[in-house]
């Protein structure tokens, strides 16, 4: 297959429009999109195969535009934060794709990585502009956001993703990238 310099682009639309319809899937009660953690999904798969650059490009892209065109979540303070903390999960998934050994075993690693740094960067994108908009933010809701709510979105992430990934991997049509 002719590797395209277009692909790259084309898959990062696909992945950007995957983030702003995924989350239609929880649509019925708002409050399940903090549970599942659906538009997190496209990010961090982007970042696993095209790298650092396009995860964060589809990191910081969906969550804006989401808010722009459908009005959830809110511009601000929540996509503004999510687009740091996305962008982070896509970058960072890249990151430990490229620098660690090619190991499918060290794919799932850059994919906990980034999950744990992404969540370090929300808390840090929420510490800052959640009280501008007159939000509490502590660490107490730190945890209980980052870890314990967004448990079961966590554990789709851990099985779907690497599912995918080495699926895509296995079928050899990563190695048109």
């Amino acid at each position: 297959m002719n590797k395209s310099p277009l692909f790259p682009l084309i898959l990062s639309s696909l992945m950007i429009a995957m983030g702003i319809v995924l989350p239609f899937l929880t649509a019925s009660n708002p409050a399940l999109g903090s549970v599942f953690l659906l538009m997190h999904i496209p990010a961090l798969l982007t970042g696993l195969i095209l790298g650092p650059k396009y995860g964060l490009m589809v990191g910081v892209v969906t969550p804006l535009l989401r808010s722009v065109l459908v009005g959830m979540p809110p511009l601000f303070p929540q996509a503004l934060v999510m687009s740091f903390e996305i962008g982070a999960y896509g970058l960072f998934a890249g990151l430990g794709v490229k620098l660690l050994p090619k190991k499918d075993v060290f794919a799932v690693l850059s994919l906990i990585l980034a999950l744990l740094l992404g969540r370090a960067v929300w808390g840090i994108g929420a510490a800052i502009f959640y009280p501008l908009a007159g939000l509490n933010f502590s660490l107490n809701i730190f945890i209980k956001a980052a870890f314990i709510t967004g448990l079961p979105g966590i554990a789709i992430q851990l099985i779907l993703i690497p599912l995918l990934y080495l699926s895509l991997k296995k079928t050899h049509v990563l190695d048109a990238l």
